[in-house]
């Protein structure tokens, strides 16, 4: 907030793509939220790995939770996931993560009918893909300008799961492309 930034991007203890990063508990996005507030800034909160249909339950508990503290959107990657919470908490405003690996217009437009207001292109799109996907769709386009690039799509990591026992896509990723 301090260096100017008009949103900021957290993950909580559940359901986000980083599970062994130390992720804000519902308390401490509580108060992110109030001092993101006080300053007219947002927070969007990640729940963005793949769920199982028995944890759908908890996924929609957990997205109450955000929404009663005010987060500002969830960027989920769950098709599952999206059509619970939007049925749900029709208020709450969701946006499409990378892991959905949305590459066309059509993708976009599709997560758009489905609810999500933004779009997070897949991360392996050049600038004129991007650009054609953004002149054509619905929603409003987000894209990545660094951070990791895996060897794999985006949002279907394999790689991790198969060397080390530990899924990408359901946010334990080891990261071993970057060895």
């Amino acid at each position: 907030i301090k260096g100017g930034a008009d949103a900021i991007y957290i993950g909580g203890k559940k359901f986000g793509a980083r599970a062994y990063a130390k992720n804000f508990d519902i308390e401490e996005i509580a108060r992110a939220v109030r001092y993101a507030h006080l300053h007219k800034r947002k927070i969007y909160v990640t729940l963005n790995t793949l769920v199982l249909d028995r944890e759908m339950d908890e996924v929609l508990s957990y997205a109450r939770e955000l929404y009663r503290v005010g987060v500002d959107a969830l960027i989920i990657a769950d098709l599952g996931a999206i059509s619970v919470i939007r049925e749900h908490l029709p208020d709450l405003e969701l946006h499409g993560s990378t892991q959905m690996s949305v590459h066309n217009s059509l993708g976009a437009d599709m997560a758009y009918e489905l609810g999500c207001k933004r779009v997070v292109l897949a991360r392996e799109l050049s600038g004129e893909n991007i650009r054609a996907v953004t002149e054509k769709c619905k929603p409003e386009i987000e894209v990545f300008l660094h951070g990791a690039l895996c060897v794999c799509h985006s949002g279907q990591c394999l790689f991790s799961s198969m060397v080390g026992g530990r899924s990408g896509n359901r946010g334990e990723c080891a990261q071993p492309c970057r060895l």
